[in-house]
């Protein structure tokens, strides 16, 4: 059995410019400290793209090899786990009172009788004119997210108003008064606690995080379900409150922190609004030649000027680590190992990107920066580039042209090397499939592609089907839709249709016309007249069956045959039939307005 002793516990903390070189160091640092044949790696990442990227170079022949028994977790799930670990399952639910989802419909429940109170006339305002319920749940939604928040990052606002002090506290530790039209806002929040209760609170996250603080420094061995070591790799920003816990787990677990820095200098002064943050206390240095007595303007000048408007998580973050890191601890480790725990360098300045992350490298002003790069030349540097696209689709069809042309002038380049990242990869994910999913993979168009970060209701198949099928009354039932619901396996065999049956199916939908909508009386709630049903389902179907029984023939009823029915094929019109009837019904259900029993009884 190995030797506990052999992984040190206690917190280590790397500084890099390129994510590159931190994740070659996290490789050779599992490498060098090798965990026990059967015990998972655990590795805290903001996103399964980071996930994917760091697996793939454990994979490769200069990393492990293999990319096995990776324990890949969101720091908020793996605090909540590691909370129930230290406390107890018994002791702490698997899910919170006060997080977002539970919290959404005890907001819905509870705002009705709060407005009434003056304190929440805003409220009451926006939720004026609010006969179907949707505004209400929208903005339940809206204040569970936002409070979510709050109990990550300000719990001492929380814990400010919960004692009736309507105050937000500030960087410099002092507090001012909240402004008269947010108010609301501390008084929903006591609104809230009354109604989860004393009991139910010790649950929450804000009642639990300071149970495990303290625990942990009680205890003298190694809780049995924490692990020995903790990777956090690739994430932006982590709010004090997970820090606070990972620096508490620090007495028995090794913790190392990847953090992707862009400035070697101490930059935690450069903010935008001269709000200094000063500490007692710094990782990196302030730059040589920066006066210490400069006024908060002269400062604020003195600095790259994208730092000081976009870095303000990332400023946080490192005056953060700056409480909990102490180097000369650990340094020595590394040092013993080859490796550094700043891992700041320069790369290629020929061009304009390489020169812009070399001035935020370097923390230099746009003086300093004019005079020290020659002026560029649009049509000869594209290291960065600007589209104007009108649509998310147009979007995603420049990226795959301009991919195109970046393989077809660079043969080293693989699809591998790529990582494209989106605000919201939900509503990019059709547009994508639609426009990289276009060509076969024997076409030298053709760009191979995963989507990572999508959630289940993007992913699975029976749920995308289950949400088209919910939202039937707004939609238009056109052919693109009905041939993606028969796309799910489920769904087929629930009517009795095989995969190879859907080519068939195509060819009649194409040959008899149909278009959209189920029929007239669909129709007429888009503004058409009701009695005009060509190119609908319901007209479709009756030229296939009309075919099927006739033949070639004359038109009956207005109606003409289609006459490519016959043998065999004709069975499949009985299934399409069924699925159509199964809709036209489900429509009729979802249109109407019933109690929520009932609409239990219609999604299962």
């Amino acid at each position: 059995m190995r030797d506990e002793q052999t992984l040190t516990p206690g917190m280590m903390v790397v500084h890099g410019n390129r994510l590159e070189e931190l994740r070659e160091l996290a490789v050779a640092w599992m490498q060098r400290h090798p965990l026990a044949p059967l015990e998972n790696e655990v590795v805290l990442v903001q996103s399964n793209g980071i996930a994917q990227w760091l697996k793939l170079a454990l994979a490769e022949q200069s990393g492990c090899g293999i990319a096995a028994a990776i324990q890949l977790e969101l720091p908020a799930r793996f605090l909540w786990q590691s909370y129930r670990a230290v406390l107890g399952s018994d002791e702490i639910p698997q899910q919170s009172p006060l997080d977002k989802a539970p919290l959404t419909w005890r907001l819905v429940r509870l705002l009705p009788a709060l407005l009434q109170d003056q304190a929440f006339a805003p409220l009451r305002r926006f939720l004026a004119d609010d006969a179907d319920l949707r505004k209400r749940h929208q903005l339940a939604e809206r204040l569970a997210d936002l409070f979510d928040q709050y109990q990550v990052y300000r719990a001492d606002w929380l814990a400010d108003w919960a004692e009736g002090r309507d105050q937000l506290r500030t960087s410099r530790n002092g507090a001012r008064p909240l402004d008269e039209s947010v108010r609301w806002q501390p008084a929903l929040w006591r609104a809230l606690l009354e109604d989860v209760g004393a009991e139910q609170l010790a649950g929450s996250r804000a009642g639990v995080h300071p149970r495990f603080v303290e625990r942990l420094r009680q205890l003298e061995a190694r809780p049995a379900g924490l692990p020995r070591r903790v990777v956090v790799f690739g994430i932006s920003s982590l709010p004090a409150q997970a820090l606070q816990a990972l620096a508490a787990m620090a007495r028995f677990t090794q913790v190392l922190l990847c953090v992707h820095n862009p400035c070697r200098h101490h930059w935690g002064d450069i903010v935008p609004d001269q709000d200094l943050l000063r500490h007692q206390y710094r990782r990196q240095q302030r730059k040589g030649g920066m006066a210490p007595g400069l006024s908060s303007e002269a400062l604020h000048q003195h600095a790259h000027p994208l730092l000081a408007a976009w870095g303000k998580q990332g400023r946080d973050y490192i005056n953060l680590l700056d409480m909990y890191d102490e180097p000369e601890h650990y340094r020595e480790r590394f040092a013993a190992a080859g490796q550094r725990i700043d891992l700041f360098g320069e790369g290629d300045t020929r061009h304009l990107l390489g020169q812009l992350q070399d001035d935020i490298l370097d923390l230099r002003p746009l003086a300093e920066t004019r005079a020290s790069w020659p002026p560029v030349e649009p049509a000869e540097d594209r290291s960065i580039r600007f589209h104007i696209a009108h649509s998310a689709q147009r979007e995603v069809e420049i990226l795959h042209d301009q991919l195109l042309a970046h393989f077809s002038r660079d043969a080293s380049l693989r699809p591998r090397e790529i990582i494209v990242m989106v605000p919201d990869i939900n509503r990019y994910a059709p547009h994508i499939q639609a426009v990289f999913g276009q060509f076969a993979q024997d076409d030298p168009r053709y760009i191979p592609f995963t989507l990572a970060d999508q959630g289940q209701r993007g992913r699975e198949p029976l749920l995308i089907a289950l949400e088209h099928l919910l939202k039937l009354p707004e939609g238009r039932l056109t052919v693109s839709e009905v041939l993606d619901l028969l796309d799910v396996p489920a769904l087929r065999a629930r009517f009795g249709i095989e995969q190879n049956d859907l080519p068939t199916l195509h060819r009649w939908i194409e040959g008899v016309g149909i278009r959209w909508g189920l029929d007239g009386e669909r129709r007429a709630a888009f503004g058409l007249d009701p009695s005009l049903e060509q190119n609908t389902w319901r007209f479709g179907l009756r030229r296939m069956l009309l075919g099927y029984a006739v033949g070639r023939g004359e038109a009956c009823a207005g109606i003409e045959p289609y006459d490519e029915i016959g043998g065999l094929d004709a069975a499949l019109i009985g299934p399409l039939v069924r699925l159509l009837d199964a809709l036209d019904q489900l429509h009729r259900q979802l249109d109407q307005a019933v109690s929520p029993a009932r609409w239990g009884d219609i999604l299962r």
